[in-house]
């Protein structure tokens, strides 16, 4: 996908965007209009047009998209680096299926750009762990990947 600018996820992107994955999000700071950054990972893509990601309803980021909506998603998959920039919109503000108090945002794609230097390629892809309770956490993510799926 070098140098090509696509106007939706294409099905690799599609793809990785199918489960729970490390994603960074750039915002622009609704105060200090400075660029901000942060990682998350309840992130779905229920098509090629729209991505959908939850956050805590009392975030910065919140407060952040209401001000300026535009955003960029970054994220490390296939060999690669991927941009997908786009409008953002806090589509729900609570989740209702979730014991926590999560907001679901909603992007819809305008652009995504291969971004990897040239001459490289991501030959280990970003992994964590929870540290938390296992099968708290284990519970906690289907319950929010489901509400995201349905929504």
């Amino acid at each position: 996908m070098a140098n090509q600018v696509e106007k939706g996820l294409t099905d690799d992107l599609f793809t990785l965007l199918q489960k729970e994955r490390y994603v960074t999000l750039s915002t622009v700071d609704f105060e200090k209009k400075t660029p901000n950054v942060n990682a998350i990972s309840w992130v779905f893509a229920p098509n090629k047009e729209f991505v959908r990601f939850a956050i805590d309803n009392r975030s910065r980021i919140v407060e952040n998209i209401k001000a300026n909506p535009g955003v960029v998603l970054t994220l490390i998959g296939n060999e690669s680096t991927y941009s997908i920039a786009g409008e953002a919109l806090v589509a729900i503000e609570k989740l209702d299926e979730v014991p926590l108090k999560l907001a679901m945002i909603e992007v819809r794609v305008e652009e995504v750009r291969d971004v990897m230097f040239y001459g490289a390629k991501i030959i280990t892809e970003p992994s964590y762990d929870k540290t938390y309770d296992a099968q708290a956490a284990a519970k906690l993510d289907r319950q929010v990947m489901d509400a995201l799926k349905k929504a």
